[in-house]
């Protein structure tokens, strides 16, 4: 128990003590499930659990969320199940738990695939229930605090995995606390020389500029102070991960970021964070378009306070933020602060409320995304915003990230508005769809019945909602419009046989032939182009099996393509068939039938694609000439290739072109192109040069 000591101390600074009695009861039990287990650090593993705890303790979270953290790992690594814990602890607990369980169980083919559904199931997880994700992120601290321990490869990949996924995830929900612990580990596990060089780098700079930041505290504590205003002034340092991402994103110098320097004021009122600006817009001088009022429009974590930027002593540049003590909470805990949980979306702080909405909006872009990979994309930009306010005309405020354009705000508004949507006008101005949105702007959408989304605005639109929505509509749309240019393909290539006439089994019949489930998807995979119309006609009239049966009682002999009637015809370069090969027709959209040899590893696995290939023979007709490639090994005597040409000339063939390679010093590949009738005359030819003295080895040349 000694280990639960500290975290009982910290639980009853807040908590009743029954509840924090449950939560040594919660202990008790995980202590007893992982007894014999141990970390990679080799302590024992309890010490992670209670660690989580913790940390989400510093929080002020309620007593089921340090049970479920206390119990997190019991689920996954021992015998207990949901149920002992549901009637341990009770339902709430034991769901927690699952939750948090179920996004570390889970088995897929591929690393992207595990890692896209992992999050698809966070996400959703935390949509549920958000204090899934409270745990998930406690839990990501602790195990980035200890990162050390693991494989370099392993570090790695969960670094990555930390600052693309987690970290913006703290951020969204405003937990910077978390999210400044998250991008430090992760920086360090990533890029440990590029962290140590800049940490250096930065102790170094702040050393020189501490009698700078002196003066602007004191000059602004005093000027304050005239004013009657009581309020604490603090230098705010910038984090080392925010330092390198701006060097990286805005390609600027070290010195260059640096040169900024950041104070935050904190006072008791909202009213007295207006009076402070008011008194420090009189003792520096504002820049211009540098002024934020998150105050009166709250970013969408929910994070509030004034942004002002002034030049200061010497003309350099000077950021404030002036804040509230409570704002100065919910900017470091987010939805964490005054944790009262709370599902009625009325009550809680601005930051739970904006969260639940971003959830909720979130599981609607999962309904209608099409796959997991686009739905953690869209995700991912989601979790990025640099935020803009539009209104419109009615005055309603839009927030959307930066670089929206009108079409995200069509969408925003609603889906119908944005399918329909045929242009826009910003401030009374006509305004193009596909420019960037500004912060105050007032947008009216134009739209006309009947008009529809176009592909183009898949270049511009940049939130989840308006990508997914427009992908969907095309989907649709694609589908309907194959179809029918599908169906009038196939009534065109049946020719004199009506398409009406064809009998339902027919269709069945083709359908399993080519492993597609229904008519109308054949008709789509027509449509597409992945299919040919010919092909498929000559399937449902019979031919196919016809050419088939003919292709067994002759053996197939003579030169040119018999089945192909009214099809363009090519022959493969990679296996160069000739008349007596057992041949196929591979089908390629805009190329119509490319001939190859059934050996030709390019065609391998074509009995498994039925849809792709149509069985094929040579037709006799006599005078047609076929290039086909040998290979000759020659020793590299003078005079040898003048009598390999010569020798192949005397056999009646054309020779189409030459390659020489040097196998060593004296022996000699030389590839010759050359056109033959059939296999026959072929033979004869290899026949005649393998007698040739310096010819080591002949051979058709099979790429």
């Amino acid at each position: 128990m000694y280990l639960f000591e500290g975290l009982r101390q910290q639980l009853a600074e807040y908590l009743p003590p029954e509840q924090v009695q449950r939560c040594a009861a919660a202990f008790q039990l995980a202590a007893e499930a992982h007894k014999t287990q141990k970390r990679r650090s080799g302590e024992p593993y309890i010490t992670h659990p209670v660690a989580v705890a913790g940390i989400l303790a510093d929080m002020r979270l309620d007593h089921e969320t340090i049970m479920a953290a206390l119990l997190h790992d019991v689920i996954e690594d021992t015998e207990f199940t949901q149920e002992d814990l549901a009637e341990q602890f009770g339902a709430p607990v034991a769901e927690l738990v699952e939750g948090v369980s179920k996004l570390d169980k889970l088995k897929f083919d591929s690393k992207e695939e595990l890692q896209t559904e992992n999050y698809r199931k966070m996400i959703m997880a935390m949509v549920h229930d958000i204090r899934v994700i409270l745990i998930k992120l406690a839990d990501r601290t602790h195990n980035m605090r200890t990162i050390g321990h693991l494989r370099p490869d392993k570090r790695r990949r969960i670094a990555r995995e930390t600052l693309e996924i987690y970290a913006p995830l703290a951020h969204r929900l405003g937990i910077h606390d978390i999210k400044n612990e998250l991008e430090l580990h992760g920086f360090y596990a990533l890029y440990p020389w590029r962290a140590k060089l800049l940490e250096s780098q930065v102790k170094q700079a702040r050393g020189n500029r501490r009698e700078l930041v002196e003066r602007v505290q004191t000059e602004v504590e005093t000027r304050l102070r005239d004013h009657g205003i009581q309020a604490r002034v603090m230098g705010r340092e910038k984090h080392l991960y925010s330092i390198y991402k701006k060097m990286l994103s805005k390609e600027l110098q070290f010195e260059q970021v640096m040169d900024i320097y950041a104070f935050r004021v904190i006072v008791d009122e909202v009213d007295t964070c207006y009076r402070v600006l008011g008194a420090l817009h009189n003792l520096y001088k504002p820049i211009e378009t540098r002024f934020k009022d998150y105050i009166a429009i709250p970013k969408s974590n929910g994070y509030q306070s004034l942004h002002t930027s002034l030049k200061g002593p010497h003309g350099i540049p000077v950021e404030i933020q002036i804040r509230t003590e409570e704002m100065n909470l919910m900017a470091d805990r987010g939805v964490a602060a005054h944790w009262l949980y709370k599902t009625d979306e009325s009550t809680g702080t601005t930051a739970q409320v904006r969260a639940r909405r971003w959830m909720q909006s979130l599981l609607e872009l999962q309904q209608s995304t099409g796959n997991a990979f686009e739905f953690i994309e869209n995700v991912k930009s989601e979790l990025f915003p640099e935020e803009i306010y539009v209104f419109t005309p009615e005055g309603r405020i839009i927030e959307l990230p930066q670089g929206a354009t009108a079409v995200d705000f069509a969408y925003a508004v609603h889906t119908d508005i944005g399918n329909t949507c045929i242009g826009a006008r910003v401030n009374h101005k006509v305004h193009s769809l596909s420019k960037p949105l500004e912060t105050g702007q007032t947008v009216e959408i134009k739209t006309a019945p009947g008009s529809r989304p176009n592909i183009a605005w898949l270049n511009f639109a940049v939130t989840g909602k308006a990508r997914a929505k427009i992908r969907q509509y095309l989907k649709g749309q694609e589908t309907r419009e194959a179809e029918q240019l599908g169906e009038r393909l196939l009534r065109a290539a049946l020719g004199p046989v009506n398409y009406n006439d064809i009998a339902p089994e027919e269709f069945a019949r083709v359908c399993a032939e080519v492993k597609v489930e229904s008519q109308t998807q054949l008709l789509r995979e027509i449509g597409l182009g992945n299919m040919m119309s010919v092909a498929i006609a000559k399937r449902l009239l019979g031919e196919m099996q016809q050419l088939k049966d003919e292709q067994q009682s002759t053996g197939g002999s003579g030169l040119s393509i018999k089945g192909a009637e009214g099809l363009l015809v090519s022959f493969a370069k990679c296996c160069r068939p000739i008349p007596g090969d057992e041949i196929i027709a591979h089908v390629s959209p805009g190329k119509g039938l490319v001939i190859h040899r059934q050996e030709c590893k390019n065609v391998r696995g074509h009995e498994d694609e039925p849809g792709r290939y149509f069985p094929v023979q040579w037709d006799n007709k006599p005078n047609a000439e076929f290039i086909t490639e040998v290979r000759v090994e020659v020793v590299n005597h003078q005079g040898a290739l003048a009598k390999l040409t010569s020798a192949i000339a005397a056999t009646g063939c054309n020779i189409h072109g030459l390659k020489t390679e040097e196998v060593d010093a004296n022996i000699y590949y030389i590839d010759v192109a050359l056109t033959v009738h059939d296999r026959k005359q072929l033979a004869d030819v290899l026949r005649y040069i393998r007698k040739m003295p310096d010819v080591q080895r002949v051979a058709r040349l099979r790429k």
